[in-house]
């Protein structure tokens, strides 16, 4: 293979997470290759924030200029195409792009996110990230007192109820007709002034993506500004299973406490490894992913 096909550490992900552990491992000299196909899972989030330094600002404006920063280290090059397959090799690993580049590194860092899989009803997708959340940690404050909705049942319904109950005094949970409160609950429910909506939801009405009201196969309609909603996931990458990484019960890469999976040599960080999905976290875990893998080629070549 081309010598200016192998790396150090190949990142397959170029958002936050990619892009932070790139950062630590170019101001270590490492020759760094970040894949990145350019479809980052909050690209239709106005505004991020709670990440101090950048609270309000684009998602794309944070990840423009984190690019223009980490590509200022010389040794680290990125790469604007769709990891689609890796293996092992005697080096490390080989990772095939969709336009049938391939490329060799020593470390594997996976940055890739994770797949949101958002329900087929009319007005969901266009919402999604706009006035549908995911976490009142990253949004609540913007919609703070307005009427409010969990799309959600059971115990993650009520976890979030107990999260989003003090940014607002009108709160329903929406549970699409699912009905599996249990007395002790329901009666929480209730002391806390919170509606539960159990008919079945036909359509979101909004205007550019901000919620107006939710449309029901039966009934009247419901004014609603904003609506919290946990919607299952796939991996974005199927490399790591492809290699043997082992995923969690939840879906999740798993890792340890020094962002390692199951496979020698190959790392994750950011939304593809825990539920703490947020902007912040993903700088966070992707710098220190950065630093031990580092700190790993320092080991064996010293």
């Amino acid at each position: 293979m081309n010598d200016n096909n192998h790396f150090d550490v190949i990142i397959i992900g170029g958002s936050y997470a990619g892009l932070s552990a790139a950062m630590a491992l170019g101001r270590s000299l490492r020759k760094v290759l970040i894949i990145d196909g350019g479809r980052p899972c909050n690209r239709q989030t106005p505004h991020s924030h709670n990440f101090i330094t950048q609270d309000g600002e684009k998602p794309a404006v944070i990840a423009e200029k984190a690019r223009t920063q980490v590509l200022q280290y010389r040794t680290v090059s990125f790469l604007n195409d769709f990891a689609i397959s890796g293996n092992a090799t005697d080096e490390g690993f080989a990772i095939t792009t969709r336009t049938s580049q391939t490329y060799s590194a020593k470390k594997l860092v996976f940055a890739t996110g994770i797949k949101d899989l958002l329900p087929d009803n009319e007005g969901f997708a266009d919402c999604w990230g706009i006035s549908v959340i995911h976490c009142p940690y990253c949004h609540g404050y913007e919609v703070k007192g307005e009427i409010t909705g969990i799309l959600d049942h059971g115990d993650t319904a009520m976890h979030l109820a107990s999260l989003v109950n003090n940014l607002t005094d009108d709160l329903t949970i929406f549970t699409n007709g699912q009905s599996d409160f249990t007395a002790e609950q329901t009666a929480q429910l209730t002391a806390n002034q919170i509606k539960v909506e159990n008919r079945l939801i036909e359509r979101l009405e909004h205007q550019n993506g901000q919620l107006e009201r939710i449309h029901f196969t039966d009934g009247p309609p419901v004014a609603i500004k904003a609506l919290y909603a946990r919607v299952p996931f796939v991996q974005h990458s199927d490399i790591p299973e492809s290699l043997g990484c082992q995923l969690t019960e939840q879906g999740f890469i798993e890792v340890n406490a020094m962002q390692q999976t199951s496979v020698p040599g190959v790392f994750a960080c950011g939304d593809n490894t825990t539920p703490m999905r947020s902007v912040a976290s993903a700088v966070a875990g992707g710098n220190f992913a950065g630093a031990v893998v580092n700190k790993e080629l320092c080991s064996e070549q010293f």
